[in-house]
């Protein structure tokens, strides 16, 4: 019986295992994670991209997304930033890419919940310090949208393409 039930719980992880997704690093010159993000990087400076580079992403990448959320806002969580259309062999994301649709490499930005594309800084209310998470999705396809697509309908063109994730999270707290 015990043997049973170890042999069972053995079989549960190999295909939890199978069915996952693999994570993978994620870091930015400007702020470690669960660090503080720079005021260049938000609306009280430049209001400037970070710079991000990931590495060991899973073998089979084809291409990347990326999403930046404030979960910490007021309204409920609020979009930053959406990326995607990023090819497989890029490593990482210059600082300050400009706020354009289509950017020369190729990759397209979706409308973040400033109604603009490209990348909006952290930008809470006074009081506590936010969290913005930045999410990296290493896809099998690029995901086939045109510029201008939301947050939802990113996630909803990669849900069964998504190899494997990286996180990097940093915080911002505005000046009193």
């Amino acid at each position: 019986m015990v043997r049973r039930a170890v042999l069972a719980c053995i079989a549960g992880a190999l295909v939890a295992r199978a069915g996952s997704v693999l994570a993978f690093e994620l870091t930015s010159t400007a702020f470690p994670h669960d660090g503080t993000i720079p005021e260049r990087l938000t609306c009280d400076g430049g209001d400037l991209s970070p710079a991000l580079a990931w590495k060991d992403p899973p073998g089979q990448t084809k291409a990347f997304a990326l999403v930046c959320d404030d979960p910490d806002a007021p309204a409920g969580v609020w979009v930053h930033w959406v990326i995607y259309g990023i090819a497989g062999t890029v490593h990482a994301l210059a600082e300050g890419l400009p706020p354009e649709p289509t950017l020369p490499d190729g990759s397209r930005q979706g409308v973040s919940d400033f109604k603009r594309p490209g990348y909006g800084g952290p930008c809470p209310p006074r009081g506590q310090a936010h969290r913005y998470f930045f999410r990296l999705y290493a896809l099998d396809a690029d995901p086939g949208l045109p510029p201008g697509a939301t947050k939802r309908e990113l996630l909803q063109a990669i849900e069964k393409h998504t190899l494997g994730t990286a996180l990097l999270m940093g915080r911002y707290k505005r000046r009193d």
